[in-house]
C-alpha cells in the first residue's frame, strides 16, 4: 500500500501557492536629508493594509542607504494598500521623512517615490 505523506505535502504545498502573499525587497533611499551635524540616521517601517510587517534596521551616517530585509506577509491581497514609512532616528525623537503608499497589484513591480522632506525611496515587491 502506498503512503499518503506525498499526497498530503503536495496538497499542502499547492494551499500555500493559492494564498500567496506580498514579499517587499530592495528598499533603498538616496539624498535622504542631513540633520544639523550632517548626517541621516534612516530607516524604513512596512505595512500591509492595518499589518506592520516590521522595520529595518538603522543605518547610520548615510544619506544613500540600501537595507537589505526582506518583508513578507501571506495574507496580503491585491487592492491592499502597501505603506512604506521613512524616518531618521535621532536621540529624542525620530524624524518621519516621508510615507509610500500604493494600492497593490498582482505581480512584481519597482517603485520610486519621493519623500516629503527630501530625497527619494525606491523598493520592489512582488504579490502572488
Amino acid at each position: 500500500m502506498s503512503s499518503s505523506v506525498p499526497l498530503l505535502l503536495l496538497a499542502l504545498c499547492g494551499l500555500a501557492a493559492a494564498q500567496g502573499g506580498v514579499r517587499v525587497f530592495n528598499l533603498r533611499a538616496t539624498g535622504l536629508p542631513a540633520d544639523a551635524l550632517g548626517i541621516a540616521d534612516g530607516y524604513v517601517k512596512v505595512f500591509s493594509g492595518q499589518a506592520s510587517l516590521g522595520k529595518t534596521s538603522t543605518l547610520h551616517n548615510q544619506i544613500n542607504p540600501w537595507w537589505e530585509e526582506e518583508f513578507v506577509y501571506r495574507n496580503a491581497l491585491e487592492n491592499d494598500i502597501l505603506r512604506l514609512e521613512v524616518y531618521d532616528r535621532d536621540l529624542i525623537f525620530d524624524d518621519r521623512l516621508g510615507v509610500c503608499s500604493m494600492q497593490m497589484k498582482k505581480g512584481s513591480f519597482d517603485h520610486q517615490c519621493a519623500l516629503d522632506e527630501g530625497g527619494s525611496l525606491y523598493y520592489s515587491y512582488t504579490l502572488s
